[in-house]
């Protein structure tokens, strides 16, 4: 047992961070980022044992991750407060200094795109190396490199229509 908690303490300094960002990425709310990665966690710790090594444990706890999230944004839409994400990531904005107040508008943009495009784009600002986000979203990595191409004009669109208003 003191060996699966050590275990487990590396995992989640190592993860934990990257996680957060990503669950973020999906929520534009600190807390809501907070109870995801509490989330993630907790499934991780339950399903240790259960991990086999065939995929690397950052890759296998980012599925983990992802699916939280969506499970929270569809439990969210059905509850029909889809509509407090922009509320929030605006609120947050005003608080944050000016400094930052670039990276909540880029964070306002990723969440604006689809689903599968958060994951990604999150990944990619985590320094998730490729090949390793390719196989979390399923695709090859050639499409993978196509994607995030979209992903990154797209994002560049939206934040300057931000930027004009």
């Amino acid at each position: 047992m003191a060996n699966k908690e050590a275990a487990f303490k590396q995992i989640y300094e190592a993860n934990s961070k990257k996680i957060f960002h990503l669950c973020y990425g999906y929520t534009g709310d600190d807390d809501a980022a907070n109870d995801l990665l509490q989330e993630t966690f907790l499934k991780v710790w339950q399903n240790l044992e259960k991990f086999r090594n065939q995929a690397m444990i950052s890759t296998w706890i980012y599925r983990i991750a992802v699916n939280t999230c969506l499970t929270y944004l569809r439990s969210e839409k059905r509850q029909a407060k889809d509509e407090l994400t922009p509320q929030l990531a605006e609120t947050k904005r005003e608080e944050l200094s000016d400094k930052n107040e670039k990276v909540a508008l880029l964070y306002k943009c990723i969440s604006k795109l689809e689903e599968s495009e958060r994951i990604i784009i999150t990944m990619v600002l985590d320094e998730v190396p490729y090949p390793e986000i390719a196989d979390i979203s399923g695709i090859s990595e050639g499409n993978l490199r196509v994607k995030i191409y979209r992903i990154k004009q797209k994002l560049t669109e939206l934040y300057n229509q931000y930027e004009r208003l």
